[in-house]
């Protein structure tokens, strides 16, 4: 398995597309990012070429490759506004395996490994990641990479009919 890991420096109009097909994909959606509502859940959202150089400025970004093929994407955020524990030299991460062919195989695991050292030449001493109660998969791969919960924010996104919490989580480094 060849999976490679490319620090995004210049987005292009392809990799916008493929952000809004992931960014929208409804298996997806309700996975990796917040949703208030149903309607806001079931709203169609379209980043743009701006969107991205303007994350860029402040988010450091990992495209996630196997054989060549752009199947996820992954950041990380020097001491974000939206922290549960507000600790100067935080990285906030995220990560996501857009296509289905990347989920299952143990990708997650690699790439979060390659992120968490990207962290560390940073010279940041903590993580902090937010994941949804429901999201069994990922909260199984940060709990065997050593991540623990510090909090949950109840009622935080809709998902399958009602409003669920986010369950914050940490490593230090």
């Amino acid at each position: 398995m060849n999976i490679d890991f490319i620090k995004l420096m210049e987005p292009t109009a392809a990799l916008v597309n493929t952000l809004n097909h992931w960014g929208n994909d409804m298996y997806l959606k309700p996975l990796t990012q917040p949703n208030p509502s149903k309607e806001a859940l079931e709203q169609k959202n379209v980043l743009t070429i701006e969107d991205i150089i303007q994350k860029l400025e402040y988010q450091h970004t990992f495209l996630i490759y196997l054989e060549n093929q752009l199947i996820g994407e992954m950041s990380y955020t020097v001491d974000p506004e939206h922290l549960l524990r507000k600790e100067t030299g935080t990285a906030w991460i995220s990560i996501s395996i857009g296509e289905s062919e990347g989920r299952g195989k143990g990708i997650g695991f690699i790439a979060l490994e390659y992120l968490e050292e990207q962290v560390r030449k940073h010279n940041l001493q903590r993580i902090e990641l937010g994941v949804f109660e429901f999201n069994t998969p990922a909260l199984k791969l940060y709990k065997k990479l050593g991540y623990q919960e510090i909090g949950r924010i109840e009622n935080f996104t809709y998902y399958d009919g009602g409003m669920r919490a986010d369950i914050r989580m940490e490593k230090r480094m």
